[in-house]
């Protein structure tokens, strides 16, 4: 027994139903919150240690080494069920739609930034790490991944069949 199957067994039934209609969505936030640790952690290393003067390479930087786990994760976890795509073709995708995620992660921060100046000496340090935190994990992240969500069900990972038909949750189940 896997360790999904052993915790979706301990799962109250009405729930685990959702969590077996979602299980993509579900796994696909897991690995967001994964690459959501690993990117807070890279950016705020290098904003604060040797990128201080550039927040947003600091963030282009770690979201694109967030990105490289998301793919192994993704392609391997959830999305497993998925395909149809040569792995290389597939991987060519995935980075082309993730670069334009980096764009979209990125583009609150540097409005916040360099748009509304939330940056110091216009503002206090606190008011500024707020703003990058506000702009650059949460804004910024929820686009980037709704973006993502959307176009990799559509051109990395498809599928011919529906969520929620027979012949995928068997799929599913495997």
């Amino acid at each position: 027994m896997s360790v999904a199957d052993s915790v979706l067994a301990r799962v109250p039934q009405p729930y685990r139903a959702f969590a077996l209609r979602y299980r993509e969505l579900l796994k696909f936030g897991v690995v967001g919150a994964i690459t959501f640790f690993i990117d807070t952690g890279i950016f705020y290393a290098l904003k604060l240690t040797i990128l201080s003067p550039k927040p947003v390479t600091s963030k282009v930087i770690a979201v694109l080494v967030a990105t490289l786990v998301s793919y192994v994760l993704n392609r391997d976890w959830s999305f497993r069920t998925r395909g149809g795509h040569r792995r290389h073709h597939e991987a060519t995708l995935y980075f082309i739609i993730s670069g334009i995620g980096v764009g979209l992660y990125s583009a609150p921060l540097w409005v916040s930034r360099y748009v509304l100046h939330l940056q110091t000496p216009y503002t206090s340090r606190l008011i500024e790490e707020i703003a990058d935190f506000t702009a650059g994990q949460i804004v910024g992240l929820l686009l980037g991944m709704a973006f993502r969500w959307w176009a990799f069900r559509k051109w990395v990972f498809p599928t011919d069949h529906e969520e929620g038909t027979p012949e995928n949750d068997r799929a599913l189940a495997r």
